[in-house]
């Protein structure tokens, strides 16, 4: 027999909210109210309050590596991943990768 997947409002669900930074890693296991949205979660998990800064609509999020609307609703076991703004264009960088390469091999 398959499992019932449905929640109500009352039932709770674990998920994960995660954040790194190249000096810093946050991994928050939360329990929340089934219907919470990615949104939510992260503000539920505190991790706004280390860093007030963080802006989750430019920045983005994603659920387990794939982006997803803020208001998505979690299931169980999903691991909410909040992302950093690109510090620079990846075909910029790879442009300028291929230009200094170019260059070291004519010396």
């Amino acid at each position: 027999m398959a499992a019932d997947h449905r929640h109500g409002p009352d039932d709770w669900i674990d998920v994960e909210v995660a954040y790194a930074r190249p000096d810093r890693q946050w991994l928050i296991a939360l329990r929340v109210q089934a219907g919470t949205t990615a949104r939510a979660a992260v503000e539920q998990s505190g991790l706004l309050d280390d860093m007030p800064d963080l802006d989750t609509d430019a920045a983005g999020v994603g659920i387990f590596a794939e982006p997803v609307s803020p208001e998505t609703p979690l299931a169980p076991g999903d691991r909410v991943e909040v992302y950093r703004p690109l510090q620079i264009d990846p075909k910029a960088q790879r442009r300028h990768r291929a230009r200094a390469q170019r260059q070291a091999q004519k010396r």
